[in-house]
């Protein structure tokens, strides 16, 4: 395995959500790219990165808002898994990125995450959890964050 994650966003509005994503690969120590490729922008630099992202990359992160493309796209191209985010747009608060992510017809799996920063905090964990089943020092990694995230909350004191 190549343990690098591909990070790719519709647009650069995206990106304040994604940035949850890319500071959890950080604290991992996951490498990975990220990256502007828009399903509606950008057609052919879709298809040409989906059809050679197995060469570089484990796994694609693909965030979108409003009709939310892309991980779909991405999915039908490769044989990578793919977690989509569905980003929070200003019409239907997010609701429109999640359907269209989420409703994938049968053959084409995207796993879907929740609707923004969560999403894509979530994102970067699924992705370490593949990552885990054959990288011991990812594994170690990832338990350490989930052990850390239980005494916050165990420390956390109701005044």
């Amino acid at each position: 395995m190549k343990n690098k994650v591909a990070v790719v966003m519709g647009s650069i509005s995206d990106k304040k959500t994604i940035d949850n994503c890319l500071n959890i690969l950080e604290e991992l120590n996951i490498e990975y790219e990220a990256k502007i490729v828009s399903a509606h922008r950008t057609p052919e630099l879709l298809f040409n990165f989906s059809k050679n992202a197995h060469e570089e990359y484990d796994i694609v992160i693909a965030a979108a808002g409003g009709s939310a493309h892309l991980p779909g796209m991405i999915a039908s191209l490769t044989i990578l898994p793919v977690i989509g985010v569905p980003v929070r747009s200003s019409n239907l608060n997010g609701v429109d990125s999640l359907l269209s992510i989420v409703q994938m017809p049968g053959g084409v799996p995207v796993a879907t995450m929740a609707i923004g920063d969560s999403g894509a905090k979530n994102a970067a964990l699924y992705a370490a959890r593949i990552l885990s089943l054959s990288n011991e020092k990812i594994k170690i990694k990832l338990e350490q964050f989930i052990k850390n995230q239980t005494n916050n909350v165990l420390k956390t004191e109701v005044v």
